[in-house]
């Protein structure tokens, strides 16, 4: 398309105002908001307009309008279909709720709730006393409190503990999390020095030891939930920290990350320290996530000695970082089920990781006998526990590969534009479902969306 007739295209593009004005549009624009009807004319003719500066010789059409319609009258956060493998998918909203945590915030939400009033006294309460026991119970820990995610709970453990003062940490602990987001950087934030001891692959008391002045406010240690360091390693424990912090008048703080309440003992999963653990081993705050291993909402939990997390209640801060009562009615219900030993059937994240392979191949192959006519094959491959934790671990899982028809992009991306969309992952240019995070009840959607794609 030359220069000339570009230039005719662009300037023939109608107006918003001319097309709300059209009589033939009238009817289907009436039955949407104006917000919408607007919306979804600027997303047609920017479309069209994209198209001819990219050399389509293209014209606006009317028959594009209903389709507009449809996309912007429609909500943006909607359900997907989990096929990548990936439990905890950060872009995925990492672990679904239990469906006792879904009744209970179903409930909570619809009326009011005691979220800060204590029933017994009449008067003002705490809005987290619902799981704090339950969180004492699972944990071995003298008090506990809840934040809105794990950062949070970071900034605010340094912030009450160390602001103003040192913090000691070793070199080989200094991690970065999601969206670039790094531990040094949230610990400046709250006014604490920072204090690298050790080196990248080797820190030992004695570093930590070596580096206590007047000024240091706390021992800290940060569990390496996103990454591994293995061959020539050395570092301090939990325990040895703590000796030494009794020994200094000082205090330890774990970053524990991803959270587990009980061990996951499954094949490919490895092992992962529990809160409870590192609670026994001496640590005088431990912070974790809530959405996590521990498969509830999103959260940051703290859990420690009574007077330290004293200190973290009456901060500033914590105010500031508070949950809102549906949280607490999914964290309460979701911690219920840990306490009642039915955690592993009912929590979804738990029950992904530890679903036998036996039971994801038959999944796998009763997927395959509803594609029909799909050209693809059943495989073996392994899953990944996803959002920052257990980076090691693999678990076994099963797949269906989808034969190579044209770009495997190009297929995803059907498959994303899908209703609801399918999200998969990519293997030498093919498309795999992995069937570990898709429910039983799932799978005629998973198959109808991939006969729409092909």
């Amino acid at each position: 398309m030359d220069e000339a007739v570009r230039i005719e295209r662009l300037r023939a593009l109608p107006s918003i105002d001319e097309l709300l004005a059209r009589p033939s549009l009238a009817a289907l624009l009436q039955a949407h908001s104006r917000p919408v009807a607007v919306a979804a004319l600027r997303e047609a003719v920017a479309s069209v307009r994209a198209r001819v500066l990219a050399g389509e010789d293209v014209r606006f059409d009317e028959r594009d309008v209903p389709l507009a319609l449809g996309r912007a009258s429609q909500p943006k956060l909607k359900p997907v279909l989990n096929a990548t493998g990936v439990v905890l998918h950060t872009n995925l909203g990492r672990a679904p709720l239990a469906a006792v945590a879904i009744e209970r915030i179903a409930r909570i939400a619809a009326g009011y709730c005691n979220l800060e009033l204590d029933l017994d006294e009449g008067e003002r309460g705490s809005r987290y006393d619902p799981v704090v026991e339950l969180l004492c119970q699972l944990t071995g820990a003298e008090d506990a409190m809840v934040v809105n995610n794990c950062a949070a709970a970071v900034l605010l453990t340094f912030s009450a503990l160390a602001g103003g003062r040192e913090a000691i940490v070793s070199r080989g602990e200094l991690v970065e999390i999601g969206g670039g987001f790094r531990v040094p950087d949230v610990m400046r934030q709250s006014g604490a020095a920072m204090v690298e001891v050790g080196t990248t692959n080797r820190t030992r008391v004695a570093d930590y030891e070596a580096a206590i002045t007047e000024r240091t406010g706390l021992l800290v240690k940060v569990h390496r939930s996103n990454f591994a360091l293995v061959g020539f390693t050395e570092e301090a424990t939990t325990r040895e920290l703590a000796a030494l912090a009794k020994a200094r008048g000082l205090l330890v703080y774990e970053d524990l990350g991803s959270g587990a309440l009980k061990p996951l003992h499954g094949e490919g999963l490895g092992s992962e320290p529990t809160v409870a653990q590192v609670v026994s081993a001496g640590a005088d705050v431990v912070s974790f996530s809530g959405d996590k291993l521990l498969g509830g909402p999103q959260a940051g939990i703290i859990v420690g000695r009574k007077a330290a997390i004293a200190r973290l209640q009456k901060h500033p801060l914590n105010r500031a970082l508070r949950i809102d009562k549906l949280t607490v009615a999914a964290l309460e219900a979701t911690l219920e089920l840990y306490r009642d030993g039915r955690d592993e059937t009912e929590v979804p994240a738990r029950a992904a990781l530890l679903v036998r392979p036996e039971v994801l191949e038959a999944r796998a192959r009763r997927l395959s006998a509803m594609l029909g006519a799909v050209k693809h094959r059943v495989v073996p491959t392994l899953s990944r526990v996803g959002g920052g934790s257990m980076p090691l671990a693999a678990p076994p899982s099963w797949a269906i590969a989808l034969a190579r028809s044209g770009s495997a992009e190009a297929v995803h991306q059907q498959l994303r534009a899908g209703e609801p969309p399918l999200m998969a992952r990519i293997v030498d240019d093919e498309v795999w479902l992995d069937v570990r995070c898709l429910a039983d009840t799932e799978l005629e959607a998973v198959s109808r969306a991939v006969a729409n794609a092909h």
